[in-house]
């Protein structure tokens, strides 16, 4: 048995674990992670689910040093007090200018930190880090109405291979735990521009549902639990 830690950017969350106060989006995630785990899991499993702002260090049914717990953040707002194995990681990916500063000085990569006005890139490559090694989803864009994703987005081989060689890079560099990551990219004058990583399936990943097998939720659970993905499957 699992005792899974979800947490949340949330307003409040009940002792049962209701989302009482989210957008949307994080409740189709939150959903959609809850039903990987019943779906992908034969055993019974402890899930809790907690508004970030009510993480604790260590409480009376949280220890950071139980191995026995899962820490699944679905947000990237967590306390830096806050303890569990991919905490760093999440530090390092939550301070967008420096992590876009690594990339522009080790990798000699375009990021957004060149664009004087507010910038962020409108597609999302989702890289499945399992313990053999990545493997990519189709890229996601924007839909046409507002925080709406559309999955797949036709991308030719050519831009294809330096999106897969960066985002490679980025996590291999960070020694990065299994998992669904997303990395966030734009185009400006038709040159590729690097924005960020998302440590999660962020609210893009939600337009694998119904598209992608497994999608990129289950990819994420069966990640943090070692078990085998054998292909990502448009349908």
């Amino acid at each position: 048995m699992y005792k899974v830690l979800i947490t949340i950017n949330a307003q409040q969350v009940s002792n049962q674990g209701t989302v009482l106060s989210t957008s949307p989006a994080t409740q189709r995630m939150t959903a959609a992670f809850k039903d990987a785990i019943i779906n992908q899991t034969n055993d019974e499993n402890l899930v809790k689910i907690v508004a970030s702002h009510q993480l604790l260090p260590q409480s009376e049914w949280y220890d950071p040093t139980d191995t026995n717990w899962l820490c699944c953040p679905l947000t990237i707002e967590l306390p830096p007090q806050f303890e569990f194995p991919q905490a760093q990681l999440f530090k390092t990916f939550r301070d967008i200018k420096k992590t876009r500063q690594w990339v522009e000085e080790k990798l000699e990569f375009r990021t957004g930190n060149k664009i004087k006005s507010v910038w962020h890139g409108n597609y999302w490559l989702p890289i499945v880090l399992t313990a053999k090694g990545p493997m990519y989803g189709e890229v996601i864009g924007e839909g046409q109405l507002p925080n709406s994703y559309e999955q797949p987005v036709d991308f030719p081989d050519d831009k294809r291979q330096p999106l897969y060689n960066l985002g490679y890079q980025i996590l291999d560099s960070l020694a990065a735990k299994p998992g669904v990551y997303l990395l966030q990219f734009g185009f400006r004058d038709e040159i590729l521009v690097f924005d960020r990583v998302w440590p999660f399936p962020a609210a893009p990943a939600l337009a694998s549902i119904g598209i992608q097998q497994p999608d990129l939720y289950a990819c994420h659970w069966q990640c943090l639990t070692q078990q085998p993905i054998r292909d990502l499957v448009i349908a």
